[in-house]
């Protein structure tokens, strides 16, 4: 029996390009759509938000002179682009898929709305949110903790390189400390840098358990659906 049925899968870009580091690995997101649809069949309604960091380092950009502003747009657009190939992946494989989009560009993605999300969760699409908020300043853990929150999800589950929270990076330091648990204001104090401040405090303020797990192991799809206790849980005492 899952621990959450309804759940949110916070992804960041690099996932989806593989050995590449850049870009988009059509071979990885294939596979990577096949964990999907068991997580979908075991019963359990699941939306995506993915990164675009595949697409664009921001921060390299700014450090060139460009604007803040611009860069976040093109970053939003990068999220269109792997939502959109997820999409099509698990269409691919008869799952049905949809893209919701916080900026609108029909015919390529429909302008989210809760309605809409509600009703496609409940018939058993599996739905990606692209384009963050749709406004510069905020990332897209913030907008996956927002659309987690306006569905009223049961967690945020986000994937990560690591087997959970650490006190640095364990692949750096070899006295890194793990967390098997926090809570939110923690993380915050902390300043633990896998999601960032403003999302830990959407979650602090609503009551949103994170839960931060390694999703390049085998049995990570198998983890979410049988609720074991890996990773990192985020939430109140």
């Amino acid at each position: 029996m899952p621990k959450y049925k309804r759940i949110l899968l916070k992804l960041s870009g690099e996932v989806l390009a593989g050995d590449k580091h850049v870009g988009i690995d059509f071979a990885t997101v294939q596979k990577f759509a096949k964990n999907l649809a068991e997580i979908r069949n075991a019963g359990i309604e699941l939306a995506l938000v993915i990164g675009g960091g595949n697409m664009i380092r921001g921060r390299d950009a700014q450090d060139l002179g460009f604007e803040r502003v611009d860069i976040d747009a093109i970053g939003m657009l990068g999220t269109v682009m792997n939502a959109l190939a997820v999409k099509s992946a698990l269409e691919n494989i008869d799952v049905p898929a949809d893209v919701l989009s916080a900026i609108g560009m029909p015919p390529v993605a429909e302008l989210y709305s809760r309605g809409k999300a509600q009703s496609l969760l409940a018939s058993g699409h599996v739905v990606m949110f692209a384009a963050g908020t749709g406004h510069p300043f905020f990332s897209t853990d913030t907008a996956a903790v927002l659309r987690a929150l306006e569905l009223e999800l049961d967690c945020v589950v986000k994937g990560t390189k690591v087997d959970g929270i650490y006190s640095k990076d364990p692949n750096k330091y070899t006295d890194a400390e793990f967390f098997p648990k926090l809570t939110y204001s923690e993380a915050i104090t902390r300043n633990l840098a896998v999601m960032d401040t403003a999302a830990f405090a959407l979650c602090r303020e609503n009551g949103m358990p994170v839960w931060v797990m390694n999703i390049q192991e085998s049995g990570w799809v198998r983890n979410i659906i049988e609720g074991a206790k890996v990773g990192t849980i985020v939430k109140e005492d």
